[in-house]
This record gives C-alpha cells, sequence and structure tokens, in this order.
C-alpha cells in the first residue's frame, strides 16, 4: 500500500500554464493524434520512448513519496465478504453496517465472494484484450466522439476539452436499459459483454439493496427511483508507458454516475484520495472495487462521498480495468433526482437541486476530468 505525502517534482510541475501553452500548439498535436484512429496502443505500436507533449499531466497532478506504514490498518480499504447476505439475517445486518460505513467515509470498498464467477470475471477481461489487440482497421470501425452506437471507441472521452491527455484507450458500451443487438457488438468481445452484463446487472441490484438498508430506508428504493435502469460498460486499456512518471492512466476524477463497480488486473494503479491521502487499492483476486458516484452523493444529501481517485501510468502492459456504471448516461430521460426526502430534516435541508441523469452527465462530459467535482454546480 502507498500513501503520499503533497512532495511534488522539481520539473514541468512548475511551469505556468501560459508557458506551457506557448511552446506547442496543443490543438493541432490532440488533433493530429485523433486522427489517426489508433489510440495509445498505435503510439507504443510505433516503438516511442519519448512520450507526446499532449500527454504531460497537469502541474496540480502530483506525484508523491510514501507517508504510511506498510499494513497501516486505517489506510487500508475496507474488503466486504458477502457470503451469507441472501440467506443469513444477522451476516446481512453486518454487511450493511460496513457497506453503510465504508460509502460514508472511504466512499470505496472492496468485495469478495459477489457471485460473479471468475470465469465470467476472466472472460471478460481478455475481451478487453482482445478488442484492444485486434488489427487497427477492424478496431477502427467502433472509433467516433459520439454515443450514437452500442459501442464507441476512444482515447480520452474529452480529449479536446481535457488540459491534458491520459495514457489509456477506452471502449463505452451501453447494455441496458436497452440491450444492444448482438450483431451491433465486436465480434472479439461482444458475447462475454452480454453475458458479464446481466452477472453486473444482479449484483447492482443488490448492492443498491444493501446501501438502501445503510441509508434506513426500505431496501428496494434506490432500485424504485431506477438507479440500475442503466448500465454502461467500460472497458479500459492502459499499454506500457515509457515515461509514467510524465503522466497520467486516468486523472483525479470523481464518477458521474449512481455507483460503479470495478475490475481491475495485477498490475495496479488505481488510488483513491482518503484523508488528503494518495491510498493504493491493492489487488484481490476475484475482488471487484466498488465505489459511490457523485449522483448517489447529491441524492442521499452528502450522506454517501463521491471520492477523488485516478489511474497512475506504468511501465508494466497493458493493464486492462473494466468499470461498470450505473446510470442512463447522456440517453433522454425526465426523472428529476434530488436529494431524497426521507433522509431531509429541519437539521439537514436539501443541499443540491434535482437534475436529470443526462444534464449531469451532459455538465461533467464537457467539463472533462479538468482536476475539479461538477457536484458544486449543483448545490443550492
Amino acid at each position: 500500500m502507498v500513501a503520499t505525502t503533497t512532495a511534488t517534482r522539481k520539473d514541468d510541475s512548475e511551469v505556468s500554464p501560459e508557458t506551457l501553452k506557448a511552446e506547442y500548439d496543443r490543438a493541432s498535436e490532440v488533433k493530429a493524434f485523433d486522427e489517426t484512429k489508433a489510440g495509445v496502443k498505435g503510439l507504443v505500436d510505433t516503438g516511442i520512448t519519448q512520450i507526446p507533449r499532449i500527454f504531460h499531466r497537469l502541474p496540480n497532478e502530483q506525484f508523491y513519496e510514501s507517508s504510511v506504514p506498510e499494513g497501516d490498518p486505517r489506510f487500508s480499504i475496507p474488503v466486504i465478504d458477502l457470503i451469507g447476505v441472501s440467506n443469513d439475517l444477522v451476516r446481512r445486518k453486518e454487511i450493511v453496517e460496513r457497506v453503510g460505513e465504508a460509502s460514508a467515509t472511504w466512499g470505496f470498498f472492496q468485495i469478495v465472494n459477489h457471485g460473479i464467477p471468475l470465469i465470467v470475471m476472466e472472460g471478460m477481461k481478455e475481451g478487453v484484450r482482445r478488442f484492444f489487440e485486434q488489427d487497427t482497421e477492424v478496431k477502427k470501425q467502433f472509433y467516433a466522439r459520439d454515443a450514437k452506437k452500442s459501442l464507441v471507441y476512444n482515447s480520452n472521452f474529452d480529449l479536446y476539452r481535457a488540459p491534458s491527455t491520459n495514457w489509456r484507450d477506452t471502449f463505452s458500451c451501453r447494455l441496458a436499459p436497452d440491450t444492444p443487438n448482438p450483431q451491433d457488438l465486436p465480434e472479439v468481445c461482444g458475447d462475454i459483454l452480454l453475458e458479464y452484463s446481466k452477472q453486473v446487472m444482479k449484483l447492482g441490484v443488490l448492492l443498491f439493496e444493501l446501501l438502501s438498508e445503510a441509508l434506513g430506508l426500505n431496501p428496494n428504493h434506490l432500485n424504485e427511483m431506477d438507479c440500475t435502469e442503466g448500465l454502461v460498460i467500460l472497458g479500459h486499456y492502459y499499454p506500457g508507458c515509457p515515461q509514467p512518471e510524465l503522466t497520467m492512466g486516468t486523472s483525479k476524477h470523481t464518477d458521474n454516475d449512481f455507483l460503479t463497480v470495478l475490475q481491475q488486473d495485477h498490475i495496479g494503479g488505481l488510488q483513491v484520495l482518503y484523508n488528503d491521502h494518495w491510498i493504493d487499492i491493492p489487488y484481490e483476486p476475484g475482488a471487484l472495487v466498488v465505489n459511490i458516484g457523485d449522483l448517489l452523493q447529491l441524492i442521499t444529501n452528502d450522506r454517501f462521498k463521491s471520492v477523488e481517485h485516478r489511474a497512475l501510468a506504468n511501465r508494466i502492459g497493458p493493464r486492462i480495468s473494466i468499470a461498470n456504471f450505473f446510470f442512463t448516461a447522456l440517453l433522454p430521460t425526465k426523472k428529476l433526482y434530488g436529494p431524497i426526502k426521507e433522509l431531509l430534516s429541519e437539521d439537514n435541508p436539501p443541499k443540491y437541486k434535482e437534475t436529470t441523469v443526462r444534464d449531469y452527465v451532459a455538465y461533467f462530459n464537457n467539463k472533462g476530468l479538468d482536476g475539479t467535482s461538477a457536484l458544486p454546480h449543483f448545490k443550492i
């Protein structure tokens, strides 16, 4: 486990943004990169030894030295065993308490014995690998910057807006509320995507039951609010990086959904900001990482926390992760979400305006991963 202080490197981190902008034409370089449709993997395949300037991390994206002793339990992300959650009332109560505590403090926890077969998890990971390592010309058919298709591949959803480009390629696939036509999915991973999404959706329903109970609500409350109506799966591919100290795999951010269930591989690099320390989230074989999204923080009126996290670049690669986002993203919707009335009182008035999922996601996406949260924009 690695935690961190606020020590910074003495290189481009001390150069003003104006100076950096003057040194190169970022817009032209970003456009040229995008037009290759080959992503970060395409750069790596050319054998580069120095990363292009567009990938250099932001001056405020600091790297740190370790400041927490190895194995310090105060800085260990909670690991919650779901065994017995559906048939043992005593166990379920214990699990609900742990889920509630982790959601209110860390905003993150890992789960084991969650019910998704290991063979399905491994199959999904290999499906992501096959997609990104297939022939570039085949992969390019799915390259796009709009979300009209069932599955879209690109590098950095906010490529033209973000001040720094992240060292990763991604495909995004909408699996609910409308199941895509198998013929519209890539041949190399279509079947496993559909099977994996069924398993993840079942788990999502259970997790929202536990979260509802942790809030003191009816177990079905969050599910009846349609928190599991939509599911988007993101397959992330982080190629090995020749200069990982200069860039980020994913810049610090919070998630713009209700809940994220993440599968990561053994390479690591995922970190969560906890008590002003960046903490590694270690790889646990068979485990899944769960984190609270912005929309769940909004409807719980800050009871549950959507916490900043990031992914470091690594010389070793590729790193593969699968992020399952519970939300309807940019689908048209009129349903308004605001703080849950049962959680409000004279001492706990609403802190957020009502918003649709689409409006929240549109604001978040337009802002991009600029190191700030979208939540303050929706505060009363």
